[in-house]
């Protein structure tokens, strides 16, 4: 398809739409009309697929909002503007989660975020603190990955320079890793399967999709999250797979044991994606802790 061009992934889900939020089509999902709002982060290589097996049944109790977020699934793509909010960069993806919560007409909650999305909603938490009525942070990077890789300064502007090309290699690169990186989030050695696989390919690699991922990855940068928990004063669900190989169950606890009121759920038997893997164990500690909460 061409650059420009957007298409949603398989067929057209309850809910489904596109929403302008400050002149970005963002593709959203929503359902439910109980409280309190959930709002839905995914984590980097994934799209609001991966909350598949928890979203029709979460919406049954509860406001579920899910979006694909910018340079995955079927958000709209464009370039970054000089001079304008980069919809790429983490405080962008932060921002733009509050505004589409206005956008919505929903004046807070609590968002839940996987990987790099529980990064997200971290951040959206610290920049948004009104907006944000509790965290679930299911294997969030916090310590290491996302939150804290960044390029040395002298660096960026020849990246920036060679944006097109770059755009290239990024697609060339993670063509050539996808299904390998996607094997690593889970435990289970036989996930995932060659549909889900594809379908990931199909959310993810849609028009200037390549030189999305390469302005995501200039835009990243050591956001300083470990200095800014103890300003984190909602309520907390953190939750880890064991067997987790992308972030370490060790960087999870350290999390919870910063936090000032926070729960900690160890997933058994479970990787990345707890979400995906262990989806009722997912919804009963999700369930518990806003019962317990949001009453």
């Amino acid at each position: 398809m061409g650059e420009g061009k957007r298409e949603c992934a398989g067929p057209q889900e309850a809910g489904e739409r596109f929403i302008d939020v400050n002149g970005l089509q963002v593709h959203c999902r929503s359902l439910g009309s109980g409280g309190p709002v959930l709002f839905f982060l995914h984590g980097s290589f994934l799209s609001m697929r991966s909350w598949r097996l928890v979203f029709e049944p979460l919406a049954e109790r509860f406001t579920v909002i899910a979006i694909d977020r910018p340079a995955f699934g079927s958000t709209a793509r464009p370039l970054p503007v000089p001079g304008k909010p980069n919809p790429y960069s983490p405080e962008g993806q932060a921002d733009l989660v509050a505004a589409l919560l206005e956008k919505l007409g929903h004046p807070q909650a609590v968002l839940v975020g996987n990987s790099t999305g529980g990064t997200i909603a971290l951040l959206a938490a610290i920049r948004h603190p009104g907006k944000v009525s509790g965290l679930v942070l299911a294997d969030a990077m916090v310590y290491s990955g996302y939150a804290t890789s960044e390029f040395p300064p002298w660096l960026y502007p020849l990246l920036k320079a060679a944006a097109s090309p770059g755009g290239q290699f990024a697609r060339l690169m993670i063509g050539a890793v996808f299904n390998r990186l996607h094997r690593t989030f889970w435990h289970d050695p036989s996930m995932p399967g060659k549909e889900l696989l594809l379908a990931y390919r199909r959310d993810m690699m849609q028009g200037r999709w390549g030189r999305a991922f390469w302005e995501l990855l200039l835009s990243s940068h050591n956001l300083g999250l470990e200095a800014r928990l103890g300003g984190i004063a909602v309520p907390v669900l953190v939750m880890t797979g064991d067997h987790d190989r992308m972030v370490k169950p060790a960087e999870t606890l350290r999390l919870s044991e910063v936090l000032p009121n926070v729960v900690l759920k160890v997933v058994p038997e479970c990787g990345h994606l707890p979400q995906e893997e262990k989806p009722e164990i997912f919804m009963e500690t999700l369930g518990a802790f806003l019962e317990n909460h949001f009453k």
